[in-house]
């Protein structure tokens, strides 16, 4: 069975760095096309802006089609994206690739998560889903540093490697996965959950947390400039200590999730971060003191991500998976929003940047606080009657 996910991993860890590499590479890819550091960050708005909206509507319309055909032509247009974008000399067909490439990214990690759960049995789901999920987790971890120190020589060589493992990835998929059929939904239902309130509520949380997060994370070369002195090697350690403190984020979330009301570990991970952020201008002077920001940062950001898929899901077990979904999109609509906010607010300088996704997070702070008060006051209620 093992042997069968290997290749949904490396898929995974392909995309996850894809998404998230080119943040470390942003200035090399503004200084060779000629932009602003500003302009080159909306290649991560676009990726993240198509990827939101293509998820739900490429999800529907291959509903009937079996996974593994499925994954095979989103592994391809991810991998032309890639190569597209790794050959383009100007911005306007470097951000044509992006699209291309998000598009494939769309639909490559949801399906991937669902074939996983298809065919592993029920005894060895969790660990099946662990072995996919990892992909992400040593793509933030590994493969966005490596990825960094390689665009320290030239960033095309960055992108030419993620094409590779997309390349990998389907070989691996074509010889050992079989074929999966998945339970086809119209985008009608994708999209029915956000009739519920509560699901609006928990959503408008990730909302704000990642567009919080990208603020800085899209522009963390400036961001920590006067730490690193613009060297790549000193941006890999930044960049290591986040992936660091990521994986530890999501070790300790699922620890505490298990003991805890996932609602006191979403405002403990919120409370971490809004001193974090707010730090970020006197945290970033300095090589030391920056690696420790970024492992908290990490630490504190990721803590967050498990409590908010518990609690959507707790709001409708039945439809899990849509939810899930959704939530993927929203992620991803907090990127674009957040990097396009990071991009406007740059020329300002750091200080500008750490109040925005400050305040995003005291808002998402605020959110879970207000709705999680008004659920648990409605059930009092019920209670009493």
């Amino acid at each position: 069975m093992f042997k069968r996910l290997i290749p949904l991993a490396v898929a995974t860890f392909a995309v996850g760095t894809d998404s998230l590499v080119i943040a470390g590479i942003l200035p090399a890819i503004a200084d060779s096309l000629n932009v602003s550091v500003s302009s080159a960050g909306q290649l991560v708005t676009v990726f993240a802006l198509t990827y939101a909206v293509a998820a739900p509507v490429v999800g529907a319309l291959t509903g009937d089609v079996d996974r593994r055909t499925v994954l095979l032509a989103a592994l391809t247009v991810f991998v032309i994206g890639n190569v597209v974008t790794a050959m383009g000399t100007v911005f306007s067909v470097v951000m044509a690739g992006r699209i291309v490439s998000a598009v494939g990214s769309a639909v490559i990690v949801s399906i991937a998560m669902a074939t996983a759960t298809v065919i592993a049995p029920e005894e060895k789901r969790g660990r099946a889903l662990a072995l996919v999920t990892a992909g992400t987790t040593v793509a933030t971890t590994l493969g966005v540093p490596l990825g960094t120190l390689i665009g320290g020589v030239d960033w095309r060589i960055t992108l030419w490697t993620v094409a590779g493992m997309g390349v990998a990835a389907a070989v691996g998929i074509a010889v050992w996965l079989p074929q999966v059929e998945l339970p086809a939904t119209r985008l009608r239902q994708r999209l029915e959950p956000l009739r519920n309130p509560a699901v609006l509520g928990i959503l408008s949380v990730t909302l704000l947390i990642l567009t919080s997060g990208y603020v800085l994370y899209t522009y963390i070369g400036p961001v920590t400039e006067a730490a690193t002195g613009a060297v790549s090697g000193n941006l890999m350690i930044v960049l290591i200590a986040y992936g660091v403190g990521s994986l530890l984020g999501n070790v300790v979330s699922g620890f505490m999730t298990d003991r805890y009301p996932p609602v006191r570990v979403l405002v403990s991970g919120l409370s971490v971060l809004v001193v974090t952020l707010a730090l970020t201008p006197l945290a970033t002077l300095n090589l030391a003191t920056v690696a420790v920001w970024a492992v908290i940062w990490g630490v504190a950001g990721w803590l967050t991500g498990l409590p908010q898929q518990h609690r959507l899901v707790s709001c409708a077990p039945e439809s899990s998976a849509i939810l899930l979904g959704l939530n993927v999109s929203v992620l991803q609509l907090g990127i674009a929003i957040g990097s396009g906010i990071g991009g406007l607010m740059l020329p300002a300088g750091v200080g500008s940047l750490a109040v925005v996704s400050t305040v995003m997070v005291l808002a998402a702070l605020l959110v879970t606080m207000v709705t999680t008060r008004g659920r648990s006051s409605v059930a009092r209620a019920d209670q009493t009657a």
